[in-house]
Order: structure tokens, then sequence, then C-alpha cells
């Protein structure tokens, strides 16, 4: 069962900012290991942007080789999945390895089908994430002193 947020907006003092995330979490996990309560802070990133990175151009080749690649591990489970009820060693590796290949033949077409039907709108293959320009630790009210204490012990130790 996953917890869900409180509904009511908590009073949150800033205690580190940083340029990375990386850097916020060093924070977090540095409060974390000096038995800091944790649960009563968050990180939070502001100023975020939406970055698509381009890894190169997309054929219809290249669609079809990474719909074989998927189609390859989505057989694979397939075939393993169906291995539990085979009868004997032989037929798991026939399972295995049938549903390798079906997989990936039958990818490799939904692939390259699938970028023809584009009708060349978007030949390039990218990666999307979000990224923020500042990642800020904020705590609780009641821990806020205790807060700055650590990170400012922290900032000493790394400055």
């Amino acid at each position: 069962m996953t917890q869900q947020p409180p509904s009511e907006v908590v009073d949150r003092t800033v205690v580190g900012s940083y340029p990375t995330y990386a850097g916020a979490q060093r924070a977090v996990d540095f409060l974390a290991d000096n038995k800091f309560p944790v649960e009563h802070t968050a990180i939070i990133g502001s100023d975020l942007r939406m970055v698509e990175t381009v890894l190169g151009r997309l054929t219809r080749g290249r669609a079809a080789l990474a719909g074989a690649g998927t189609g390859a591990w989505f057989g694979l489970l397939i075939g393993l999945l169906l291995s539990v009820f085979a009868a004997g060693a032989h037929n798991v590796i026939v399972l295995l390895v049938s549903g390798l290949v079906y997989g990936a033949v039958f990818g490799a077409i939904f692939g390259f089908v699938g970028h023809a039907m584009t009708g060349g709108r978007r030949d390039f293959s990218s990666r999307s994430q979000i990224v923020a320009a500042r990642y800020e630790v904020v705590a609780d009210a009641q821990v806020v002193d205790d807060a700055k204490n650590m990170l400012a012990r922290l900032a000493m130790r790394e400055g």
C-alpha cells in the first residue's frame, strides 16, 4: 500500500539549496546518516524544464531493430512463464527459444510498421527528462534549526 501525501500544506523552511539533485540528495543522506528524522524533510526542484536529448537518426531499419530487441525480451518472458508448465528440460528450451524468436520477429514487424506509419514526422530517437534549475532541501518547522546546523557542518566538511 502506498502512502498518500498530506492534504494540508505543511509549513516548511528551506534549509539548503543546491544546483544539482545529487547535491540535495547528498545533503539528505548526510542528515539520515546523523540520525536526523528525515521524514520531516523534502527535496523540491524549482524552475522545471523538459529536456529532450536527441540520440540519433531513426530509420525504418533501426526502428525494426529496436522493435526486435523489445519483442525478444517480451517473447523470452512469455517463454519463461510458459516453461513453468512444461514437462521436461527439452520442452523448456524449445519454449524459451521459440518465445525469443517469435517475439523478435513480431517486434521487428511492429517497429517497422509503427515507424513507417509516422510518415517521416519523427525520424529521430530521443530521451526526455524533467530537469530543475535548483533543488532545495526543506524541513518542517519543528526541526529547521537542527537541519540547518547539520547542513552547515556538511558544508564546512566539504568546503
